[in-house]
C-alpha cells in the first residue's frame, strides 16, 4: 500500500471514529507544519469532526498559543515529551475539540544532535474526559518529507488507537 493510500484510510477510519464518538479533533504541529491538518481535511465531510489546528512552529508560537512554558523549553527543548504534552493539553484548552494530537521534532537535514538526530519527533495525544495522556518518541528515517509524512501516519494511527479504547 502506498503512502498516499494508507493516509486516505488512516483519515477515512479516523474520521469515522471521530463522528461515531461525536467529538472534534485539533491539531497542534510543529515539525509537520500542517500536514497533519492537511491530511485530516482532505476528505469531504471533515467540517463535522475537525475544529482548527495551531502551527506553532517557533518557540514564541509554542507559547503565546498553547501556553507551553518557556522553562519547559529551556530545560527540555521543544522536541521533548514534556513540550508535546504541554502541546497538545493547550490545544484541547483553547479549541471546542474533545481529541488533541501535537507533534515536535527534527525534519532535517539540519538540527540534528547526538541526543536528537534528525527523524527524532515526540508525538502526544489526548482525550477530554480522558486521564490517559499518551506520548512517544519516534526515530524515523528518510529526508525531511519522509519525517513528516511518517510523522503524519504514525499522529493518525494514535487517534484512532484513542479513540478506539
Amino acid at each position: 500500500m502506498s503512502d498516499r493510500s494508507q493516509l486516505f484510510s488512516l483519515v477515512s477510519e479516523v474520521g469515522e471514529a471521530l463522528k461515531s464518538h461525536e467529538k472534534m479533533i485539533v491539531t497542534a504541529e510543529s515539525c509537520t507544519g500542517g500536514l497533519i491538518a492537511e491530511a485530516l481535511t482532505s476528505i469531504a465531510g471533515s467540517t463535522a469532526w475537525f475544529d482548527r489546528a495551531y502551527v506553532t512552529y517557533s518557540y514564541e508560537a509554542k507559547r503565546e498559543m498553547l501556553g507551553v512554558k518557556e522553562i519547559t523549553i529551556m530545560k527540555k527543548g521543544a522536541v521533548s515529551k514534556e513540550c508535546v504534552e504541554e502541546m497538545v493539553l493547550g490545544a484541547l484548552q483553547q479549541s471546542h475539540a474533545k481529541v488533541a494530537v501535537a507533534c515536535s521534532g527534527i525534519a532535517g537535514p539540519g538540527g540534528g544532535t547526538p541526543d536528537k538526530p534528525v527523524g527524532t519527533v515526540w508525538i502526544s495525544w489526548a482525550m477530554q474526559g480522558h486521564d490517559k495522556l499518551e506520548s512517544k518518541e519516534f526515530h524515523f528515517d528518510g529526508d525531511r518529507d519522509a519525517v513528516r509524512s511518517q510523522c503524519t501516519i504514525e499522529a493518525l494511527k494514535g487517534v484512532l488507537s484513542l479513540l478506539n479504547e
